[in-house]
């Protein structure tokens, strides 16, 4: 007789092999190029995570680039910069069309390269040759020398603020032929060169004659060019005013120190500002910034301006979906996602990590869905006692502080499968680097824990909510499973999407195809 537990009969549908391995060396399922491209987009940052080497992550991204037509390189790059809210991957998707999809590359330019910071990024890049040339090269050349000539006063002025390269080096690089006298003065004084200082702009005036006569006020320039300078309170509190919605929330506590807060009004004036919600749109914010905020600002920070943070966070989380029926989130707790969100960046690491982002989210849906049943798990599911009521910060934090053990994906949903558990959705939060359940053969152990969920709840989703660029999952792609990257909260709308049947076969890479160039 055959061996019963060789053969075992199999209840429902006929579940995928596992055909890859993960960073763990356990079972798989590899993306496809497309979606794998994706998810670097949206959640690599090109620094060192817990499993995968910055080199690692440029080198999967370049040799994706190679496997997928140039048309959706261009519509990725358009997706992670304007949905994503990404950086330095959008910056090296357009290098990369600047050799293999040049028809695209003028107007993804135009939209990725959107401010002083990501032009110089994009230079970096170009500069470095990891794309293939060295040289900017005439056309790249061209764009970059028609942003200089068309940007506003303002974009130049925040332009010059940063190195490696500065602006003043981008100027000597492309040699741009000023548009008007205005540009032909302010390159001049970029690089050190005499100009006719009634031609500057008049906030680079107000600048150069303030280093004079500190009696004229505080001129409107990046914060970075006024902190060497010996402010008195007042003028801090004139920068605070003026400065950028992420330039206040980063620095809350130098302004505390330098007195802000003791002048009257001050701090309901920063709050305000603070909890705009136009303002927060435009800055594009992470929610997880508005967490790292309110996590490190310091005991003297007013009470007003912390609770100004907790409703930022509520305005940025305004995506959050009301999913209708019985929603369950499973957010990763284990140690790898201990590794801060963004990667290892010497200098420049963030503190906010992983397991916080999955907190946040987790606490944000329970927020917004008071039924919602939120499951932790790392080697196995962890208690945690959370109130609805309570805000996002608070719950959010809770789960952050449990766990710590190896990954197991398939551990909530064994859990739900004792319980005869009944759900619409599961959304899991995580690395998707499961190995506690490995299986050395056929399906993953989590996708045959859903295939038994689906017995007693045939309508259900389930939704993998990935945070790290790995490439692959423990739950193969199909109609009843979403797999989606990222941390903005554009991944709400793509879930909301998915529980009301909104989206195409592909799910996420069909929304990117989507994308209008």
């Amino acid at each position: 007789m055959a061996n019963f537990q060789l053969f075992q009969s199999l209840r429902g549908t006929l579940l995928p092999a596992a055909n890859t391995v993960n960073c763990e060396g356990a079972r798989a399922y590899e993306y496809p190029s497309k979606h794998k491209l994706a998810q670097y987009a949206v959640t690599g940052c090109l620094n060192q995570t817990f499993y995968v080497s910055a080199e690692t992550q440029l080198e999967t991204v370049l040799a994706l680039c190679q496997d997928v037509e140039p048309a959706f390189i261009a519509k990725t790059a358009l997706y992670c910069r304007e949905k994503g809210h990404m950086k330095d991957m959008p910056a090296l998707l357009t290098a990369v069309l600047s050799l293999r999809g040049r028809e695209y590359f003028p107007s993804v330019f135009a939209q990725v390269i959107d401010n002083g910071k990501m032009l110089r990024t994009f230079v970096q890049i170009m500069r470095s040759g990891v794309v293939g040339r060295k040289s900017l090269g005439t056309r790249p050349k061209q764009l970059i020398q028609q942003w200089l000539n068309t940007a506003s006063e303002k974009q130049l002025i925040d332009a010059a603020v940063g190195n490696a390269p500065s602006l003043a080096d981008v100027v000597k690089m492309v040699h741009p032929h000023p548009a008007d006298a205005m540009r032909e003065a302010f390159f001049a004084w970029l690089i050190g060169k005499p100009y006719a200082p009634e031609a500057l702009p008049s906030v680079v005036r107000a600048f150069e004659q303030y280093k004079v006569d500190t009696s004229v006020g505080i001129p409107s320039v990046p914060f970075q060019m006024l902190t060497a300078l010996n402010l008195t309170r007042k003028e801090w509190a004139q920068i605070a005013l003026q400065s950028g919605w992420h330039m206040v929330r980063m620095n809350l506590n130098t302004f505390t120190r330098h007195g802000v807060f003791d002048i009257n009004g001050m701090d309901q004036q920063i709050a305000a500002k603070l909890k705009d919600a136009t303002a927060i749109r435009a800055a594009r914010v992470f929610p997880y910034q508005l967490l790292v905020a309110y996590k490190m600002a310091g005991k003297d920070v007013p009470r007003v301006i912390c609770d100004a943070l907790q409703d930022a966070l509520d305005l940025a989380l305004e995506n959050v979906p009301t999913i209708p029926g019985q929603l369950v989130v499973c957010p990763d707790v284990s140690g790898s996602m201990a590794s801060p969100v963004t990667g290892h960046r010497h200098g420049s690491t963030t503190n906010v990590r992983c397991v916080d982002v999955a907190g946040l989210i987790a606490a944000a849906f329970l927020r917004k869905n008071e039924k919602t049943l939120v499951v932790p798990f790392e080697t196995g599911v962890c208690t945690v006692s959370l109130n609805p009521r309570d805000t996002v910060m608070t719950n959010a934090q809770k789960l952050a502080a449990v766990g710590g053990g190896g990954t197991n994906c398939s551990a909530p949903l064994a859990v739900l499968n004792e319980r005869k558990a009944k759900a619409d959705m599961v959304l899991f939060v995580s690395d998707n680097q499961s190995w506690v359940d490995a299986r050395n053969q056929g399906a993953t152990e989590m996708m045959r824990q859903w295939e038994v969920f689906k017995q007693k709840n045939r309508q259900a989703k389930l939704v993998c909510l990935d945070i790290q660029p790995y490439g692959t999952t423990q739950a193969a792609e199909r109609e009843d499973i979403l797999n989606v990257g990222g941390f903005s909260d554009e991944v709400f709308t793509i879930i909301d999407r998915f529980a009301r049947g909104e989206l195409a076969p592909e799910h996420w890479v069909s929304v990117i195809e989507a994308v209008e160039m």
